[in-house]
């Protein structure tokens, strides 16, 4: 039997088979042009999309190289339509296009009745401006609204308008950090930030760089400001975060103390490299007043904007993001799903995805821990059970995910447990102080003030705290490498990024090659189950297995292979 490692269904979908000698070489030809869906052991699934094919064509990929590839490498002959498919998809992307005529935007396009077509939509009425020779003129605020039009409709634009160039600034990575530990991007890293800079052409300069938690995102970053060197603004999703970034820019980076600069709540200082929070840049005092610190992103001549965590981008951030489109946008995110469906915004807007590796990958190398999952299930105490069947579906969701009796099972996970570093995971908060509460652990919820929260996560790190119980700050951007135990209490519904995220707390390497742990308890026969169902979809996409085990049997955990 043939076996080459392809199998391309009608379906759209892709299979390709792990154990191939040549796997690694045919998984980034593939991720080129279609979206990883599923990556178990044997077969990882992809699937083509018209935002994939548009992805491929924006990074210069033709219908006939994937064709090729995909005739070369398939186990049996393509299904036609997929061929047609791929030809009518990627002939979309370019068909129209922005461009620069001195001051002003045109849109253009060699197709002049499809762009009389286009023009005559509705929706496009009040983004478009007078007709040109070529085209018509699109007012510069218009630009990223022009874009997320087209992209809705169908025609997604190819955006040759250039970038603002931006302050220059001298700045490097350092060989060794301050400590003297040697250092350099890894291999997948550098890649990274090479793609997203495309050597300084039009093709590069925005997009989105997809890798999991605990495999260096902001390494990534740092490389794209190294080769890019202009002033950058990073835009993170809290002040924990930002101080992070700061210490690795200074732990990393040639950039001296006083050329980095911290806006937030606490402080407002706006230097040649700025990190700010996404809560910032949204406050306001009231719906109806303006935002005050919008002004930051037009304060000094940025040449590269940093989306840390760019699915969590706050809908008023978009519409800041649709404004500045001459700026160069990088976004770092390990899962581009967004529970409100706008990932095709973060495409119009930030740019499309550059680079990706799917996290079992990174797992085989070394470069993440390896992660054991388990779901716990137990029941609800028969007094509890006549109160949920009593409320509305909300109201049900709280009550099955606070069960009280997954007090106890977190009780004999900490026995288990008790020399490792663990990390207590929920959405409501007074379940979480009940637990702080009974067992006497340090909490951190959001209203935890930032001195509080920085010493308890030190505390963390040298070991003197073992246990922290969180609440969704917990969520990112938390530099604990020394977690090796997450235990998930309660969820947002059916977050899958939010589940993301949870691993991503413990899968930093470990020292010793250990695997880390994660459980969530589930209570069973309610919505709890339910929307864990989805959330846990995840998992099996990455390609990680969990394994159900019932309370009563947690003893059963140290028999399964």
């Amino acid at each position: 039997m043939d076996q080459r490692p392809l199998i391309v269904q009608s379906d759209k979908t892709i299979l390709l088979a792990t154990d191939s000698a040549v796997y690694h070489e045919i998984r980034d030809f593939v991720a080129r042009f279609a979206e990883l869906e599923r990556s178990p052991e044997h077969f990882h699934t992809y699937r083509i999309s018209p935002v994939s094919l548009w992805n491929a064509a924006s990074a210069g990929t033709t219908p006939r190289d994937i064709l090729q590839g995909l005739m070369a490498y398939s186990r049996y002959p393509v299904p036609p339509n997929i061929a047609v498919e791929i030809e009518e998809q990627m002939s979309r992307y370019g068909s129209l296009q922005l461009v620069r005529r001195g001051t002003e935007l045109v849109l253009s396009s060699p197709d002049g009745a499809l762009l009389r077509r286009v023009a005559r939509n509705p929706s496009l009425s009040k983004v478009l401006a007078d007709r040109v020779d070529d085209g018509f003129a699109v007012p510069v605020l218009m630009r990223g609204k022009l874009k997320v039009v087209l992209l809705k409709l169908g025609w997604p634009v190819e955006d040759l308008a250039g970038y603002t160039p931006g302050t220059p600034l001298t700045m490097g990575l350092r060989e060794r950090t301050l400590a003297g530990v040697p250092f350099s991007l890894r291999g997948y890293q550098r890649d990274a930030a090479e793609v997203f800079h495309a050597g300084g052409s039009e093709r590069g300069g925005s997009g989105v760089i997809v890798l999991p938690c605990g495999s260096g995102k902001t390494m990534v970053g740092m490389g794209a400001m190294a080769q890019l060197q202009r002033h950058t603004l990073i835009l993170t999703t809290g002040i924990s975060a930002a101080r992070q970034w700061l210490r690795e820019l200074r732990d990393k980076t040639t950039l001296k103390d006083e050329e980095m600069g911290e806006y937030t709540g606490l402080k407002k200082e706006v230097r040649p490299v700025t990190v700010t929070t996404y809560q910032t840049l949204s406050f306001r005092k009231k719906k109806t007043e303006p935002f005050p610190h919008y002004d930051l992103f037009t304060t000094l001549d940025w040449g590269l904007i940093i989306y840390d965590e760019v699915h969590l981008l706050p809908a008023p951030i978009f519409r800041i993001a649709a404004e500045i489109q001459a700026r160069r946008r990088l976004g770092l995110t390990a899962t581009l799903v967004r529970e409100d469906g706008r990932e095709g915004e973060v495409f119009s807007l930030i740019g499309p995805k550059r680079y990706d590796v799917p996290w079992k990958d990174l797992e085989r190398a070394g470069w993440i821990a390896g992660a054991l999952c388990y779901e716990i299930r137990l029941d609800l105490p028969a007094d509890e059970e006549e109160d949920y069947f009593a409320h509305a579906p909300r109201r049900q969701l709280r009550i099955a995910s606070s069960n009280p009796a997954k007090d106890e099972v977190v009780k004999r996970l900490l026995d288990r447990h008790r020399n490792d570093k663990v990390l207590i995971i929920g959405f409501y908060l007074d379940q979480l102080r009940r637990i702080s509460v009974r067992y006497d652990l340090p909490l951190i919820l959001g209203d935890t003030a930032q001195g509080k929260r920085d010493a308890l996560y030190d505390a963390f790190r040298r070991g003197e705290v073992r246990c922290l119980v969180v609440s969704k700050v917990g969520n990112f951007a938390i530099d604990l490498p020394e977690a090796n135990v997450a235990i998930q209490v309660s969820g947002t519904f059916g977050s899958r990024q939010e589940e993301a995220q949870r691993l991503g707390r413990i899968l930093r390497p470990k020292q010793d090659g250990s695997s880390a742990r994660f459980y969530t308890l589930i209570t069973r026969r309610t919505a709890d189950e339910e929307f864990a169902a989805n959330r846990q979809l995840f998992l099996t996409e990455q390609g990680y297995r969990y394994y159900i085990v019932r309370a009563e049997e947690l003893d059963l955990l140290d028999e399964l292979p």
